[in-house]
């Protein structure tokens, strides 16, 4: 099962109400696509690739537009820790929240 941890929610509505600065129809439709990606992961959950910056085997991450979702095998979950942008330096606070 997917699930997504708090801090992540947190950061896919600070997603939306950026973006929705400029679009509303944008913003829906990017956190709805972000939001849908990592249901694959219920099947496949080694699909991601290791986050470099962490060098945990059990963190990965999956690539959507100019976000980073990062995610934690937790048999039989996935946890969905963090939604960040790529441009952003990722420090391991954003992930331990």
């Amino acid at each position: 099962m997917v699930i997504w941890s708090d801090p992540a929610k947190v950061d896919l509505r600070a997603i939306h109400d950026f973006i929705a600065h400029d679009s509303t129809h944008y913003a829906k439709k990017v956190t709805q696509d972000i939001a849908a990606k990592p249901d694959i992961l219920d099947k496949l959950p080694r699909m991601g690739k290791i986050v470099p910056e962490l060098g945990n085997e059990a963190i990965r991450e999956l690539s959507l537009y100019s976000y980073r979702i990062l995610y934690e095998i937790r048999e039989p979950d996935v946890v969905v820790l963090a939604v960040i942008h790529k441009r952003r330096d990722l420090q391991p606070e954003m992930v331990e929240r």
